[in-house]
């Protein structure tokens, strides 16, 4: 996982091309995303177009290529941020008849270009990546399917064309004039533009007509896993005693095992009582892991909202208040040598695993939702896994957002995926929680524990421990007056914050970056369907419910 920053100049009339960028400017410009990939910093500019590629790497495959990658020629050269899993296929099939230098995952995007010279190679890519190649005069950007990996598109005041994995390396120049966040599932070519190439037949709800099967999900998550430990260093696995990280590290170990190699776990909370680190406890126990907890203080959370701001490029409080620990939890891991660790986002936006989904008025407004949601995952929770562990080099990777698991979930008819009674209670991804139950696996070993298997969702905000959000809240709003904000509107017309919470991260991202393109490139995470339109899982309904039902059966 890396940082990559390019700049194109792209033709005008006449052929003409803008004054060519400085590599040195690109180079600093480049340098403040240092922490996505510190262990070497290169740069190619093209000669004649003035094109300049510059490469932040964090070396995860083949520890010991460089990027700019070049292909056949010295001007045929890409930058690459994220993993490609099928490279070893491509390399055997697609590229058979070409001499590929070295082993790193990358290289195999700027000879699929060569072969093709088309945006159309994203469609052969099977992983997550942002790259940008040149290849002679021609230039060429593109973003994963989902948008798992980050990457930000701009334009300066002579028209040269800005691409950058973070909003950050580009503000000061494109700023005041284009900046937007590159669409997930396209790639741009000066004279093309935006081209979609991804659009699965589930983008339209009324496709989703396959009958349950549970093997066919379980089989397709286990793949999905497996083939993210495609690694060179230490991969570990974040474990917050969710169902959905609990059942991803559940089949690492498995396979880990089998490869003779050991798998580290690791949960954070803000003590040994939070319900994360109980749940997360239990299954580590259960898988055998080696496994780490670490704990952070509200005043440590606190003190360092400015800083994560600065990482995140969001002022959206779910992703705010969801990534505070998930900072302090990469920069443990850091610490302790780990580099790739194998996460759980993705689920329940596929599944309809969040709490608000229990008010779906009907199973195709829940499929609506659930399509809307996936869409949406490069401007919520990817952003948030990606920065907030690349803020401390730690590249996280995610199994249910694999495009194969996506095809089989989201293909699946509504209804079925919509929350089913048990024992009496309706339970959110019953469809994943069944193809891993033990009636479904007939002769196999249990994956986890059943209480865990069948464990209500917890936002990752809350399930640190309660006290964070609430003392967050109170904190941000002894920061605001109610003069300040009764100028809300007039301030920040832009996604107006409606909380003194949401005021008060505002206020700390324009401190970052001022601009109204950087304030545009945000969007808002807001449940539905619920009266509170607060998005911690606790204020939804159903998880009142749940506790209250739970406090009369302990009394």
């Amino acid at each position: 996982m890396c940082g990559i920053f390019a700049v194109c100049h792209p033709a005008g009339c006449g052929g003409k091309r803008p004054e060519a960028f400085s590599v040195q400017k690109a180079h600093l410009l480049s340098s403040t995303q240092a922490h996505r990939g510190p262990d070497c910093h290169n740069s190619y500019q093209h000669p004649e177009t003035g094109d300049i590629l510059c490469h932040e790497r964090l070396a995860i495959m083949d520890l010991t290529c460089t990027q700019p990658i070049q292909g056949t020629q010295s001007d045929h050269q890409v930058v690459h941020n994220g993993e490609i899993y099928n490279h070893e296929i491509l390399r055997k099939t697609e590229l058979k008849d070409y001499t590929l230098k070295t082993h790193c995952d990358s290289e195999v995007i700027v000879f699929l270009y060569e072969k093709e010279r088309s945006g159309a190679i994203c469609s052969h890519l099977d992983g997550v990546f942002s790259f940008a190649l040149i290849y002679g005069n021609e230039f060429l950007a593109a973003r994963d399917p989902i948008g798992v990996k980050p990457l930000y598109y701009g334009k300066d005041e002579k028209g040269r064309l800005f691409f950058s994995s973070e909003m950050k390396a580009m503000e000061s120049i494109c700023g005041p004039y284009e900046m937007t966040a590159f669409p997930p599932g396209h790639f741009y070519q000066p004279d093309k533009g935006f081209v979609r190439y991804y659009q699965p037949i589930w983008f339209d709800h009324r496709f989703a007509m396959n009958p349950l099967n549970l093997s066919s999900i379980r089989d397709a998550l286990i793949k999905a896993t497996h083939k993210r430990l495609m690694s060179d260093v230490p991969i570990g696995v974040l474990l917050s005693g969710g169902l959905d990280s609990s059942l991803v590290s559940s089949i690492a170990v498995r396979e880990m095992k089998r490869l003779g190699l050991p798998l580290k776990s690791f949960s954070i909370g803000l003590d040994a009582h939070a319900p994360d680190l109980v749940a997360a406890r239990q299954v580590a126990e259960f898988l055998g892991t080696d496994h780490h907890e670490f704990h952070f203080t509200i005043e440590q959370g606190i003190a360092n909202l400015k800083k994560l701001i600065w990482h995140l490029e969001t002022y959206d409080v779910t992703s705010i208040r969801a990534s505070t620990p998930m900072f302090f939890l990469s920069k443990g891991i850091a610490e302790l040598g780990v580099k790739v660790v194998l996460s759980g986002e993705g689920a329940d936006e596929i599944l309809g695993g969040y709490l608000y989904f229990h008010n779906a008025p009907n199973a195709e407004e829940f499929q609506k939702e659930t399509i809307r949601r996936v869409q949406l995952l490069s401007t919520a929770d990817c952003l948030r896994a990606d920065k907030s562990c690349m803020a401390n080099s730690v590249e996280s990777r995610v199994p249910f957002l694999d495009k194969n698991f996506l095809d089989v979930a989201m293909m699946l008819e509504p209804a079925v995926k919509q929350p089913k009674l048990r024992n009496g209670k309706a339970t959110e991804k019953w469809v994943l929680r069944a193809a891993f139950d033990s009636e479904s696996l007939f002769w196999e070993e249990p994956y986890l524990p059943h209480d865990i298997l069948w464990r209500q969702k917890e936002q990752f905000s809350d399930g640190v421990g309660y006290n964070w959000i609430d003392t967050l809240m109170e904190h941000c709003a002894s920061q605001v007056s109610d003069a300040e904000m009764n100028t809300a509107a007039e301030r920040f017309p832009h996604n107006m914050p409606h909380s003194k919470e949401a005021f008060f991260m505002r206020s700390i991202f324009e401190s970052h970056f001022g601009s109204e393109t950087a304030a545009k490139t945000v969007l808002k995470w807001v449940p539905k369907w619920q009266k509170n339109m607060d998005p911690s899982g606790r204020a939804s309904a159903v998880h009142e419910q749940t506790v209250a039902a739970e406090e009369i059966v302990a009394s």
